[in-house]
């Protein structure tokens, strides 16, 4: 088909059908599509910038025209494919999730990122799905992205139909929650286009009012800079002291707002062996963690989002839930040992932290 063609051109039911049979099949779990404007969520995003709430993510500043314009980012954009794809494990129970953060021996990685890295996953089933279109309605120009190019993909998915944005700043579905992947393909064809959803949050304050940082300081408000996410991922210096408790036994990511949120009984789990937990990330100690060297974490995250952090930050992350841990006199012996015999040869970023954790030992 060529790319003059008009939207009438399509036979966009039989076209609209074949979309949503084509994504399932390759593991999507829902579909939409927008056009590449996102009106008011511009300003926002420069207001977020302005107030310095990205933090050290120097990117989203670098390249705010591109989040503001996917038609600057891929030129010639009309549409974009908007996808889900769900990525709970089959055996996650959010009751025992609430457990391990009460339990200060255990190490709490996000659901999320304890099996393959999602960005590889839903990038190659996008090339694939890009390349099925591009078979069935003729030339097509296009580009895949999933959370990794300037795009505004949460307002994208938003104006699209596939949620609503919770006042945690998430995604929300009714039927799936917010424990999802999403995925974009910015074309060059005027698809068919969906329209949005209405919100279903309410007065529910239960995101905001769990996060162990505040980090939620109003509806729809998220501060990065105090997000456990931000700073046990992004932040490549040390953990601010202020946060440094709050963080508990996190130590990759954290869960909170979504473990509390309502909409997520109905968190769909996923059949993708992509996703399955590795190397016993859903049940790992502090100390089993902190026993591997940097080549055993190297060889155990390959493949993995946690990977891309390195070595320094991740013991950072560790020493300070050992921290926490000590403060509350738990397996004190054993972590006072490993945090003391890895102090000669750790880097500054992290022999500061396990001397601020050896120093939360009870007097």
């Amino acid at each position: 088909m060529p790319l003059s063609a008009s939207p009438s051109s399509f036979d966009e039911i039989n076209l609209r059908d074949w979309l949503n049979t084509q994504a399932i099949a390759l593991g999507f779990d829902g579909l939409r599509v927008t056009d590449t404007h996102l009106g008011p969520a511009t300003e926002r995003l420069q207001a977020w910038l302005a107030d310095g709430r990205h933090g050290q993510m120097e990117y989203m500043q670098r390249h705010a025209d591109l989040r503001s314009n996917p038609e600057l980012l891929v030129p010639g954009t009309v549409r974009v494919i908007c996808v889900s794809m769900n990525y709970l494990p089959s055996e996650t129970d959010f009751e025992q999730e609430w457990g391990r953060l009460e339990d200060p021996k255990q190490a709490v990685v996000s659901m999320y990122a304890r099996g393959r890295d999602y960005h590889k996953v839903l990038r190659n089933r996008l090339q694939q799905f890009a390349q099925l279109i591009e078979e069935r309605i003729g030339k097509l120009g296009y580009r895949v992205f999933t959370d990794s190019a300037p795009l505004m993909e949460v307002e994208l998915a938003r104006k699209a139909g596939l949620g609503w944005r919770g006042k945690h700043t998430l995604l929300l579905n009714r039927e799936s929650g917010s424990t999802f992947f999403l995925g974009e393909i910015l074309v060059d064809v005027p698809l068919p286009m969906d329209a949005e959803i209405e919100e279903h949050c309410g007065t529910c304050t239960s995101c905001m009012d769990v996060c162990p940082t505040q980090a939620i300081t109003a509806p729809y408000q998220l501060d990065a800079r105090r997000c456990i996410s931000y700073l046990t991922i992004e932040n490549p210096e040390a953990i601010p002291v202020e946060f440094r408790k709050a963080m508990g036994n996190r130590v990759y990511g954290c869960d909170d707002c979504q473990l509390i949120c309502p909409w997520n009984k109905f968190a769909k789990r996923t059949e993708m062996p992509d996703f399955a937990r590795r190397h016993g990330l859903g049940q790992a100690t502090l100390l089993q963690l902190w026993s591997w060297t940097e080549s055993e974490f190297e060889q155990r995250h390959e493949g993995s989002a946690i990977r891309r952090i390195g070595y320094s930050r991740w013991r950072r992350n560790l020493a300070v839930a050992m921290g926490n841990a000590l403060a509350q006199d738990v397996e004190r012996d054993a972590m006072v040992q490993a945090l003391n015999a890895a102090l000669p040869n750790s880097d500054p970023l992290v022999a500061e932290h396990i001397q601020w954790a050896l120093g939360q030992q009870p007097v």
